[in-house]
Formats: C-alpha cells, structure tokens, sequence
C-alpha cells in the first residue's frame, strides 16, 4: 500500500513500474531487488550513527514519553539502523523527460502471470473470499487483484530491513520527512505490539509490508485478524491479507454493488482541463460534466458524483472514463489513477479467467 499515503500501491510491485507511478507515490506501492541482507544484531551501523544526531535523539525522547520506550534500547536500534541510499533513489522522480503510459502501466500488471496465480489464489481461498465480501461488501476479485497487483499474491513482498528503510526516509529525506516520521513510530509499536524482531521485518522501499503492502500505520488502523489465530499476520496468512484489504476498502468509502466507473466522450478536449485539474475526487454530476462537452453512453444515475479520468498514453491518444465512489476507494489504496484501473481491470480479467 502506498502511502499518502505512498501506497506507498508501494507498495513490492513498484519497483516494476516505478517510473509510471512515481508522482502518486505514496502508495501500491512494489518489487525489490536482490539484496545482501543485514544482520540482525543490534550493533552500531558502519559509517553512519542515527543516534548520534539531535532529531533521532529528539525522536527518541519524544516515543519514551510518548509510548514508554526505554531509551536506551532505542538508541541502541538507531545505533543498528542502515542508511539506505537505495531506497533514497527508488523513491525518487521518474527520470527526465519521462512520459506516463497507461498502456505500458497496464500491460505490466495484466500479464499471464498475475491471472493464472490470481486465479489459482482465489480458488485455494475461496472461503475467506466469500466471508470478506459478505462482511465487507467488496467483490473477492477486487481484493483478488489488490493482492496480485502488489505482492502477485506474496511472491515478492520486498526484502529491504524496514527498520533502515523508515528510518533512512524520516531523517534523510525532507519532502517527506514527517509522514516517514510518523510511519517509523507505527512500525515500532506495531513490532513492539506484536513482539516481532523490528530487525527481521522486511517490505518494500518505502516501508510496506506483507501481501497486501500495508503501511505500518494502516497496519495497526485497518489490518485485522481474519483467520482468528488471535495475531494480525499480513506476511505469513493469506487469509488476514484479504479479510484487511476488505476492511482498508470498506472504511475508505467501498459502496457494495455500485459501478467503479463509467466510459466517457469527450466533444472537445480544450474544453476539459478545469476536470482533470479538480482531480480524481468524485463531485461533478453528469449533468455538471455536460456543460464541458463531457458525456457518458452508459445510463448514469443523475445523481451520481463523477471526476473525470484521464489515462495518459505517452504521445498517443488519452483514454477517459468518468470515476466513480469506488474507483476513489481504490486510489485511497495508492492514489494514482493508473492503479485504480488496473486493479479494476485485472479484476474483471480475473473473473473471466475463474469462470472460462
């Protein structure tokens, strides 16, 4: 999950598709390289001694009065943290001169894999699917392909030490110096919490986690334990991935049995850029879209919130359509309207391919 949040969409999968998704990063949010692994000694870390500087120690200070840390053990974890000069590259701007494609975008993400493995893990847990969607009023394929758009169903989860990813980005990369702050503070209570070694815990560059690629803080807000073991456990149980991404959608706004979205004409492009600077937030009404040259050949509810999607194609002609509630749940996921549409249209792929 990309946060606000980078969902962070990285979320595993991101490094596949980094440079698409880059401005939304938050979150998806996606797969890292092979990597040489830390140890997970507590020992001070070469060259570089987070514990040294005023903010961590500040930072140090604030979670002992805040959550009763004992400081001493939380300066020898930033003595042991790794600047990651990895993970302040990934995360970085899409090269220059770089232009957005949704059909490259798409094709990464509705490829054979991803539908034969989508399948395959919607029938192995087909229970948990019909639960989650009975209690949480979300298709199983959305969360089917959530899953496979992140992680292609846990296969890459993302092998950087979280612990040197959340602490490299709270203290050594400003633009986002607070929100990474925050999600570090998460991440040690939620290994605190769940008595994990913060050491061992590995995800995503940007700090997601598990099969759905939870940020430590949606994490410890909207993960929940969906095979009642008594234990959250997004990196080892299938089953808690889908019962959470049910929950993350569910409290972001998932209408049950509403469209995602609707196609759209378009009379005159010139006409609608005060649309697609409102962004992606449904709030324009169709009657309201009429009035730029924007129509639909679908029967639209007159009542219905819409913003209009544009899916950019790198030179070639864009493709609209005009989104709905849950398209904007899904971009709550990793607020990138290119990831939206692929979960939406992996899904729809996925059913077919259950059901042929």
């Amino acid at each position: 999950m990309i946060p606000p949040r980078l969902r962070t969409p990285l979320r595993s999968l991101v490094l596949l598709c980094l440079p698409v998704i880059a401005g939304a990063l938050l979150t998806p949010a996606h797969a890292a390289p092979a990597r040489r692994h830390a140890p997970a000694a507590v020992e001070p870390a070469a060259g570089r001694d987070y514990a040294a500087r005023d903010e961590v120690r500040a930072f140090i200070d604030a979670m002992v009065q805040a959550h009763g840390f004992d400081a001493e053990h939380l300066s020898r974890v930033f003595r042991a943290a790794r600047f990651d000069a990895d993970v302040l590259r990934l995360i970085g701007p899409p090269r220059a001169g770089f232009k957005r494609s949704w059909e490259v975008y798409r094709a990464r993400f509705l490829d054979p894999l991803r539908i034969r493995e989508g399948v395959r893990f919607w029938r192995t847990h087909e229970d948990a699917l019909k639960r989650a969607s009975a209690e949480y009023g979300v298709p199983a394929e959305i969360i089917v392909s959530i899953i496979g758009v992140e992680t292609i169903y846990g296969r890459i989860t993302g092998d950087f030490r979280v612990l040197d990813a959340l602490t490299t980005l709270a203290f050594d990369y400003p633009r986002r110096a607070a929100y990474f702050r925050e999600e570090l503070e998460h991440f040690l209570l939620y290994t605190r919490d769940a008595g994990l070694d913060l050491f061992e815990v590995r995800g995503s560059f940007a700090g997601a986690i598990g099969l759905p690629q939870f940020m430590p803080g949606s994490l410890r807000r909207f993960a929940v334990d969906f095979d009642g073991d008594g234990r959250i456990d997004l990196r080892g149980s299938p089953v808690d991935a889908i019962g959470s991404v049910a929950r993350f959608l569910s409290l972001h706004g998932w209408v049950p049995g509403e469209p995602t979205h609707f196609p759209a004409t378009i009379a005159a492009e010139e006409r609608i850029e005060p649309l697609i600077a409102a962004g992606i937030e449904p709030q324009f009404t169709l009657a309201q879209l009429a009035d730029y040259g924007v129509g639909s050949p679908s029967d639209v509810p007159a009542d219905a919130k819409l913003a209009l999607i544009d899916l950019q194609n790198a030179g070639r002609a864009t493709d609209y359509v005009l989104g709905a509630r849950n398209f904007y749940a899904v971009t709550r996921y990793n607020r990138s309207s290119f990831y939206a549409m692929a979960v939406i249209e992996l899904a729809r792929t996925l059913s077919k391919a259950r059901d042929g």
